[in-house]
Order: C-alpha cells, then structure tokens, then sequence
C-alpha cells in the first residue's frame, strides 16, 4: 500500500516536471534527473556497462531530453529512460567484446539487503548472493537484462517490458527461461 502511495507520488512529481520542461522550463528536467538517476544506474551497471555506467546514464538522459517532443503524453517516463540506458549500454557493446561485471556486486549491494544477526549465516548468505549474481553474470543478454529489471531493479513486468522494449509475453518467457537456467546453476553450486 505504502509503495503503491510513494508510485503514484512519483508519478505526479514526474508529470508535473514534465509540463514545465514542455512549458519551456529546461531546469525542471533537474528533478526527473534527481528521481531516475540512481535506478539508471544500476541498470546500466547490471547491463553491462560498468565503469562506464555514469557516460551511459548521461547519454541516456541527453537523449530523452532531446526526444521530449516524441515522448506520448501520458505515458510513463520512467520505462522510457530505462529503455533508452539499455539500448545505450547495448550500444556500448557493440564495440568491445562483452567484459566481467566487477561493478555487478557494488551496484547490488544497495538492491539486495539483509539483515542477518549470526555472523555465520551473514558469510553464508553473502556467499550464495554472490554465487546468485555469478549465476545471473553468465546469463546471456536478453536473459539477463530481463531478471536485472524485474527482481534486481524490481520494476512490474510491464514497466519491463517498456524498459526493454518488447512485450510482455515475451517478458514473462524469459524470465521463465532465466530462473529455470538460474536454479539448475544454483543447484550445482
């Protein structure tokens, strides 16, 4: 209930800023920086992008900002921008040979918590976590970018789906793959 409140809040912070931007206010697009920022980010860390995630993160933003005038009154900025970071990290490694996500357990370490009293089951836990975003590393693409979206950034399918830009069908199959493979991996370790 509480984070349905905080959406909604979200929501209309996001249109409100929106409108001043397209009244002509370039200074708005501060706060849809400041609310978008850090889960774009992440993804772009848990896509792949890695130290590079802040260029990627800045080009995406540039994007969208120069997009505005295409962007469907009413639709929702968020999914948006995240669909514009993963195909600016795609972009990214188009170029280079796809690189170890050294960055994946930082970036994570502030999506996954747990709070764990006996130190014991603290190591353990941080153990299997780590074999999980091994497991999730070796993914392939689409796989992967579609379980960092859904559980590591926690978004709804649908906000998936747009963020990734296909439907959701397609979201619910590869999640269905990915969490098959990731359980047979997690079983072997």
């Amino acid at each position: 209930m509480e984070e349905e409140i905080d959406r909604r809040e979200q929501a209309a912070e996001e249109a409100a800023a929106l409108a001043r931007v397209r009244a002509g206010d370039p200074a708005a697009y501060a706060a849809l920086v400041m609310l978008h920022a850090p889960m774009a980010k992440r993804l772009a860390v848990l896509s792949g992008a890695g130290s590079e995630a802040d260029d990627v993160v800045q080009e995406a933003f540039v994007k969208a900002y120069e997009a505005l005038p295409r962007f469907r009154e009413g639709a929702g900025f968020r999914p948006w921008l995240l669909r514009i970071v993963v195909n600016e990290t795609r972009n990214l490694h188009r170029g280079r040979s796809r690189r170890a996500l050294r960055e994946l357990r930082v970036a994570t370490e502030d999506v996954v918590t747990r709070t764990v009293d006996d130190p014991a089951d603290a190591a353990v836990s941080a153990d299997r976590r780590t074999d999980l975003l091994d497991a999730v590393d070796t993914l392939p693409d689409d796989l992967r970018e579609v379980v960092t979206c859904r559980y590591l950034l926690e978004l709804s399918e649908a906000e998936t789906a747009d963020a990734l830009g296909v439907p959701a069908g397609t979201v619910k199959s590869r999640l269905h793959r990915a969490l098959a493979s990731l359980r047979e991996v997690m079983a072997d370790a």
